[in-house]
């Protein structure tokens, strides 16, 4: 049983879900998320509340009921308030810039690296802390996620590029006595 799946879903003021034909479409002031979904799963929007039931009680119906309720709310959250993810930018002559739909960044690489942001992904940068924004908690994973590959944390001194949350193990170097 989906304990996850049980709980209803609040609908805030200003926000409208609609299903028609598999799709669940969820509208807000940041903007409209729209998501196909199983015919294991059926929706029930109501006074500001949405639930998620399945179908029958087969293992995939199971595991789409709390998938698709889970969802439902990251669609839900991310159109009133959106989503952020927050990197750190570590080492000397390491640093980021804003240019149009592009981030540019410098890590210490012979040339300059151009990373092209996703459709409705936002970028900002404040000296070393580089904030990923949009309505999608998928996309703002991967686009941070896909940053962060450019240049990893290496644990000596920690240069790379790292989560805000995220803590580096630290090794120890060299000696340099025998």
């Amino acid at each position: 049983m989906s304990r996850i799946g049980l709980k209803p879903v609040t609908v805030p003021s200003g926000v409208t879900v609609t299903v028609n034909d598999n799709i669940l479409t969820v509208k807000g002031s940041k903007g409209e998320l729209k998501q196909p979904f199983e015919s294991e799963v059926s929706f029930k929007i109501e006074d500001g509340v949405a639930t998620v039931s399945r179908k029958d009680d087969s293992k995939r119906a199971k595991s789409m009921h709390g998938l698709y309720r889970k969802l439902l709310e990251n669609m839900v959250t991310g159109v009133s308030a959106g989503f952020s993810k927050a990197l750190i930018i570590n080492g000397v002559g390491y640093r980021a810039e804003v240019k149009g739909k592009s981030l540019l960044l410098n890590l210490g690489f012979s040339t300059q690296i151009e990373y092209v942001l996703p459709e409705g992904i936002t970028a900002a940068v404040e000296g070393n802390k580089l904030t990923v924004s949009g309505i999608s908690k998928e996309l703002v994973g991967l686009a941070a996620s896909e940053i962060r590959g450019l240049r990893p944390p290496e644990p000596y001194k920690g240069k790379g590029i790292k989560y805000e949350t995220e803590h580096i193990r630290r090794k120890v170097g060299k000696s340099g006595v025998k």
